[in-house]
């Protein structure tokens, strides 16, 4: 990793941030359509700047913290503005919250009792960030486009979310309990 701070991946993961305002007020005002385009934008941003790190050789310690960081606030931001709207349970995003801030805690815990570590994505992590995607997408898709079909889909995906969500969460406290264990 060099300690350059304006890449290319990094400046579109601050593009990735800079649209994330846009993106709660398109929900917020029930412009579903823009924001459905927004979430993709962010989404190809998001695998763009991945693929130009590695290809271009241009890792950097700012873009290993930045680009989790701004999934995470996309996600985040996400459940709680279609909660708001009444879209998805607040139940749900009250634990997709949860989740998130305990993988905060354990990042800082890690990074504080041992300094940097890298913090890789579990098989667990990545189902349930594809599950949380996919339900923010369908219900971005349903505020468009009423069909029966996705709309069964809507109903159940929620749980399919929260068993993820704890499985993982469970899993990252594990994992970290067992880093600072064996650190220590």
């Amino acid at each position: 990793m060099n300690g350059r701070i304006l890449t290319v991946p990094n400046q579109l993961t601050f593009l990735r941030l800079a649209f994330l305002p846009f993106f709660i007020i398109a929900i917020k005002y029930g412009n579903f359509r823009v924001a459905i385009a927004i979430f993709v934008l962010a989404g190809l941003s998001d695998g763009l700047d991945g693929v130009l790190a590695r290809g271009l050789n241009q890792r950097s310690p700012l873009g290993a913290y930045l680009d989790p960081i701004a999934d995470k606030l996309l996600l985040s931001s996400s459940y709680v503005a279609l909660a708001l709207k009444g879209r998805i349970g607040w139940w749900l995003a009250i634990l997709v919250l949860g989740r998130d801030l305990l993988l905060l805690v354990a990042c800082v815990t890690i990074i504080v009792a041992m300094g940097y570590r890298p913090f890789p994505p579990s098989i667990w992590g990545k189902l349930t960030t594809l599950f949380e995607l996919t339900l923010v997408f369908l219900v971005l898709v349903l505020g468009v486009w009423e069909n029966p079909l996705l709309q069964q889909a809507r109903m159940v995906l929620p749980y399919f979310v929260a068993v993820f969500v704890i499985i993982s969460g469970l899993h990252y406290s594990i994992t970290v309990s067992r880093q600072l264990h064996t650190e220590s």
